[in-house]
Formats: C-alpha cells, sequence, structure tokens
C-alpha cells in the first residue's frame, strides 16, 4: 500500500472512531472524552431545569407572552404550558385594584379590599407561576413572577387588619409613630423601585410591550415611594404624588394584560394575533431591517 493510501486509510479509521484514533479505550468501552461529556450531560443537560443553550437555528425572538426578554429555545413536549399569561394576569388584577384605590376611585382611602387579592391571586398565583416558569427553564421569568409574588404576600402581611401588628408595632408609643410606619413603607416601595429597575435592564432588547411593562411599573415603585416619605402638611402620604403613582400602576396593570393576551391568543383560539413590536436594535429587529434592506436592494 502506497504512503497516500495508507494515510486515507488511516484518516478514515479516525473518521469511524470519532476522532479518537490514538486515545485509549476505559474501563466502560468509551473514549475519556466522550465519558467525560456524557457525565456531564448527565449532570446538567437533562430534566427540565437544565441550561438550554439557545444557539442554533431554533431560537425565538424575545417575546412577553412567554416572559422571555431574549432570544429563547421554546420548550418542546412540555407537559404543560405556558405559565406566563397566569402570572401575569394575577400580576395584573390585583396592581389595577390598588392603583385605583392609589387614585382614590370612588373616594376609596384604605387599601384593605386588596389583601384579599394579594394573599390568594397577586401572591400564592403569581407565586406557583413562578416556580413553573422555573420548570421550562426561564430564569427571568421564574426571577421576576416569585419576587412579585412574593411582594404580594408581604404587602398582604403588612396590611393586615390585626394579623400581624406590623403597622401598630410602628407607630406605638413611645417609641413608633405613624410617621415611621409611613418612612419605612416608604423605604419598602423604593427597595422594590431598585429591583424592577435591575429586571427593566434585561428588557431592553426585548418587545416595546414588555419594556413598558417594568418601565411604567418602576415609575409606579418610585412615585408611591416618594409619596409616602415625602409627606403632605398633615403628615399624611402626599396626595399628588400617590396618585401620580396610582396613574402608572394602572398603566403597568393594562400593559400585564396586554402581555397576557399575547401569550394566549393564537390561531386555534383567536381570530387574531395580538401585535408585538420589537426594538429596532433587538435580534428580530435586525433580522427584519436586514430582510428589508436586502428586499430593497
Amino acid at each position: 500500500m502506497s504512503t497516500a493510501q495508507e494515510h486515507n486509510a488511516i484518516n478514515a479509521e479516525e473518521r469511524l472512531n470519532g476522532g479518537h484514533h490514538n486515545e485509549k479505550l476505559d474501563g466502560s468501552g468509551m473514549h475519556p472524552k466522550d465519558l467525560h461529556n456524557a457525565q456531564q450531560a448527565a449532570k446538567f443537560g437533562y430534566g427540565p431545569l437544565a441550561h438550554t443553550n439557545t444557539a442554533g437555528s431554533e431560537r425565538l425572538a424575545a417575546f412577553g407572552g412567554e416572559f422571555q426578554p431574549g432570544t429563547y429555545r421554546p420548550v418542546k413536549n412540555r407537559k404543560f404550558g405556558n405559565p406566563a399569561p397566569l402570572g401575569l394576569s394575577a400580576f395584573a388584577l390585583t396592581t389595577f385594584v390598588l392603583s385605583l384605590i392609589n387614585m382614590r376611585t370612588r373616594n376609596i382611602a384604605e387599601p384593605n379590599i386588596v389583601v384579599a387579592l394579594a394573599f390568594g391571586y397577586g401572591g400564592l398565583v403569581q407565586l406557583l407561576a413562578g416556580m413553573w416558569e422555573m420548570a421550562v427553564g426561564n430564569t427571568f421569568g421564574a426571577t421576576a413572577l416569585s419576587s412579585y409574588g412574593g411582594f404580594w404576600l408581604s404587602f398582604a402581611i403588612v396590611l393586615t387588619p390585626g394579623g400581624f401588628q406590623i403597622a401598630s408595632s410602628l407607630e406605638a408609643p413611645p417609641m413608633g409613630s405613624t410617621a415611621q410606619f409611613y418612612d419605612s413603607f416608604g423605604l419598602f416601595l423604593f427597595g422594590w423601585f431598585i429591583f424592577t429597575t435591575v429586571l427593566l435592564l434585561c428588557t431592553l432588547k426585548s418587545t416595546v410591550a414588555f419594556f413598558t411593562l417594568f418601565f411604567t411599573l418602576d415609575l409606579a415603585f418610585l412615585l408611591l415611594g416618594i409619596g409616602y416619605l415625602h409627606r403632605d402638611a398633615a403628615g399624611m402620604p402626599n396626595p399628588p404624588i400617590i396618585k401620580a403613582g396610582g396613574f402608572f400602576g394602572l398603566l403597568a396593570a393594562f400593559t400585564a394584560w396586554y402581555n397576557a393576551l399575547a401569550g394566549i391568543a393564537d390561531d386555534s383560539n383567536s381570530f387574531f394575533i395580538v401585535p408585538v413590536a420589537h426594538f429596532p436594535w433587538s435580534s428580530k429587529g435586525r433580522a427584519e431591517r436586514q430582510k428589508t434592506e436586502e428586499a430593497t436592494a
């Protein structure tokens, strides 16, 4: 056999052996590299909590209906549906009612009715939706929905009349006062403003509706926090600022419902599909712009 023929034969054998011609088999009958890859896959690559590499042709554009702020790979053959619309709806309804009260609709001044919603729907149901987002591998959705579910639960705990005595303890003499409760609640809201800002930064490459949801919610937390810390002459939360916070809360609620509808409506149950506008600098926007440029070229 000539040298060229020998070289080709060796290359063919290496291709048949997966490129491991010079590597020895271990006791399992596998090449060390293959064994290592299999072990890593078994440890990290299987199951619903696996971190999915979204590189490839199956990447989908950011979509608020899936609570995905960036490109992602759809979960194939999953055994349960998309939990994002449920979490968004729970958030939207609870925020809607509280925001109307903050705007003094029908002269309602106390948010007691929100306690029931905050425990049952905005709290528990949204928390469960966040846990289900974790199961489908959506880290952003799990973090956001679970956290805001926790927000509503903690909000309900603070406002539960006589149950946890948080407000009464902060207001009790000699050390406590109403001002101390308002200051504490204002700091509580500012903490959620900071957290929402962090999530807002993750939506800058998503859709306009998805970004708007977190932008309006961020402003709502900011204004409500200012309203509790910068009180009026009577020492009460500043009414104009609280109303402004309620207005942006309403916008956040309707935007959340819009994103929820986008995740629910499809050609099997609706005569129309909810339009979602992608930012021009997002991956979807760049792809559409490139198609337009190629078509006009």
